[in-house]
């Protein structure tokens, strides 16, 4: 499945509701503290719930809110076609009513007062609500049977151990009108509806997260080394541990037999000092014998001594490689990767690089891509499609889709020179930065007065 949309209400910046759409690539640029990193985190709770980067909790609602219960939802394209929920019969989201009103999954989930143990899942769909029909999904077989007796639902033909075959058979007798399609909530936490959610889970996407400020912490291991968290992860794989625990016995055994002897040969000289000494080994620390290993350059430079843009770009491709073996292992069908500014501590020829990498990665089947930046010169590398510019107005976020119009809008908002028009940038010769609105004033007045052989660009003075 790949995520079309977002839907968020009342978290953090975003009290009302708001829908956001995303492409294969979607690049989410704006000013700081505008709510770019608070839609990556939103995704991340959202996909990953406790075992999030983000924790959330009370303070994640909006402080403006009378409510106390925060929503976030996604919809889907590309769902699987059929499900199996009874006994290896399939059925279907559309069969079961279970898609909405634009014929897409949705998923809520639904959290009072920020705590994860108080999450409610459910699914928005355009789905029967006569009396007879709006309950099937929770209603045992048994209960089901009972319904169809009711309302004459002839099932000879049909296998009565299978509910969503009865649920069809029911209402199958309705017709559309009778029906009364109506787009509606509907708890996955009954009966058809849990079976239904245990199955979708495992179609839902990897999302793999790589926050900007995950690498300005210190302490954190990764930054001095990813190694060091594949080592913990193999250490921790039950088989080699396994392996390990039969070589510390052999070792063990061996130590034993030699610290004995030396003991029984020691009592022959000094029987007294013999006899309080006994043969004690700890337990060995694996990690520590592998903690030395590293990724290095040619020239043995190892990765905590590289400079922090190439540190960053290996810590990139180790989460991608790590987000890709998650995938296989879980068997799950999509992945979408996050990537907080990446192109921070960047050389502009990385910028490139990696801009054409997150392209050719968007363009597969199974993966979508997500940045956020402040750099137009990234933006400018990406089709206009992609870019979605957060903006307030009367303090309320607004989120533009992608055109000329909204690129510039993102490149005056941050204030900085997007590479725009190449000859005009080609002859470019310095910059000067000011701090105020009278400074740019006297560099206008000065241009006007000087030489035109220095070829001043009034244009690019701008308040």
């Amino acid at each position: 499945m790949k995520i079309k949309k977002l839907i968020l209400e009342n978290f953090r910046i975003f009290k009302d509701r708001i829908v956001i759409d995303f492409e294969d690539l979607t690049v989410f640029i704006g000013k700081n503290d505008i709510g770019k990193t608070t839609i990556l985190d939103a995704l991340d709770i959202f996909f990953n719930g406790k075992d999030a980067q983000v924790k959330l909790d009370k303070k994640d609602i909006n402080k403006d809110s009378s409510s106390n219960e925060i929503l976030i939802g996604a919809v889907f394209e590309d769902y699987p076609q059929t499900l199996i929920i009874d006994t290896n019969v399939e059925t279907s989201l559309e069969e079961e009513f279970l898609l909405n009103k634009e014929g897409l999954l949705e998923i809520r989930k639904k959290c009072s007062g920020g705590d994860m143990k108080k999450e409610k899942i459910y699914i928005v769909a355009n789905h029967p609500t006569h009396e007879n029909l709006k309950d099937l999904l929770i209603l045992k077989t048994s209960d089901l049977k009972q319904r169809a007796k009711e309302l004459g639902v002839d099932l000879s033909n049909e296998d009565k151990r299978v509910a969503s075959k009865i649920r069809k058979a029911i209402r199958y007798k309705f017709n559309k009108e009778e029906l009364r399609l109506e787009e509606i909530e509907i708890p996955i936490d009954k009966e058809g509806t849990k079976q239904i959610w245990e199955q979708l889970k495992n179609y839902l996407p990897l999302y793999t997260l790589f926050k900007v400020d995950r690498q300005n912490a210190d302490q954190d291991a990764e930054i001095q080394d990813p190694m060091r968290i594949a080592i913990k992860k193999i250490m921790s794989n039950d088989e080699i541990r396994n392996r390990l625990r039969e070589i510390e016995k052999k070792v063990e055994e061996e130590i034993t037999k030699i610290a004995v002897r030396t003991i029984e040969k020691l009592k022959e000289m000094n029987s007294e000092i013999a006899q309080k000494l006994k043969p004690r080994i700890p337990e060995p620390k694996w990690e520590n014998v592998f903690k030395g290993m590293t990724i290095s350059s040619d020239g043995g430079i190892p990765f905590n001594k590289r400079g922090s843009g190439v540190r960053r770009l290996i810590l990139l491709g180790f989460l991608r490689a790590e987000a890709e073996e998650k995938k296989e292992e879980r068997n799950v069908p999509n992945v979408i990767y996050a990537f907080e500014e990446p192109e921070t501590s960047q050389h502009p020829d990385h910028q490139k690089k990696l801009v054409e990498a997150f392209l050719a990665l968007s363009g597969k089947d199974d993966t979508q891509v997500i940045l956020t930046t402040h750099s137009p010169r990234i933006a400018n590398l990406l089709s206009v499609k992609s870019l979605r510019f957060l903006h307030k107005e009367n303090e309320k976020v607004i989120i533009e889709e992608g055109s000329d119009n909204v690129f510039e809008k993102a490149a005056e908002s941050l204030g900085v020179l997007p590479s725009i028009d190449a000859d005009k940038f080609d002859r470019l010769k310095a910059i000067v930065c000011v701090e105020g609105p009278t400074d740019v004033e006297f560099f206008k007045r000065v241009g006007k007065i000087i030489d035109k052989d220095l070829q001043v660009d009034l244009s690019l003075f701008q308040k």
